[in-house]
């Protein structure tokens, strides 16, 4: 997803413009950290206290020039507007947090707002049309049958969470007044991989097919996550 995201960069913003970057629901970090190394300046909202800990420890390890470029919020992604000014941000990132909200229009349409013109809104979300590919594929015959009429799942933490068609999405992003530019599968082979499976040796060649089957039909349209990539009007 790292080189799906740089690459929508590249092609919208002038090589080497330091942009001002807005991660909603930033887990530890990961995002944040790696485009506050590139050179960014980069806000981060988290409401979940330990991940926010894990954050903070995270970038108190890093060098002073990319400590002074990251600025951390705990926060609520749907209360943007408290924080910030409509327009602030030229990428705004919300990855793995749809999926925990029953409703997530009136988040989109704040982190939309949250944009200036021509910025790049990056959502990564689980695949609601894709949800019987992981019971299926591990033999779970019962959920797969129920997961072609829901959008409702459990995930590998036990929470009962729910998913997003691309169709769906592409129309609210429209009606945001960020419509869909480009979009990407993510974890398109390597689903039923345990979270603490050690990394394969051949890791180039892993990474290298989950970008073109990423990138490619039908493969990206059954990957149990989409990366979805709006621009604002």
């Amino acid at each position: 997803m790292a080189r799906q995201l740089d690459e929508q960069i590249a092609g919208r913003f002038p090589v080497g413009q330091r942009l001002r970057v807005l991660d909603v629901g930033m887990g530890q970090g990961t995002q944040a950290l790696r485009l506050a190394r590139a050179g960014h300046k980069v806000t981060g909202v988290e409401q979940d206290a330990t991940m926010l800990a894990v954050a903070r420890e995270a970038l108190a390890g890093e060098p002073e020039g990319i400590r002074s470029r990251v600025r951390l919020v705990e926060g609520d992604g749907r209360d943007t507007g408290v924080h910030f000014l409509p327009g602030s941000f030229d990428v705004v990132l919300c990855h793995g947090v749809l999926m925990y909200l029953e409703d997530p229009d009136a988040l989109l349409a704040g982190l939309a707002r949250m944009l200036a013109p021509g910025g790049l809104l990056s959502l990564l979300v689980r695949n609601g049309d894709a949800l019987a590919m992981r019971p299926g594929l591990a033999g779970d015959w019962a959920t797969a049958l129920a997961s072609f009429d829901s959008t409702a799942y459990t995930n590998r933490l036990g929470l009962d969470v729910r998913a997003d068609r691309l169709d769906a999405l592409t129309s609210t992003l429209a009606g945001i007044g960020a419509p869909l530019h480009a979009w990407y599968g993510v974890r398109v082979f390597t689903d039923l991989a345990a979270d603490d499976a050690p990394a394969p040796q051949d890791m180039d060649a892993l990474l290298a097919a989950e970008e073109r089957a990423g990138r490619t039909d039908p493969y990206r349209a059954v990957a149990a996550l989409l990366h979805l990539c709006g621009v604002r009007g």
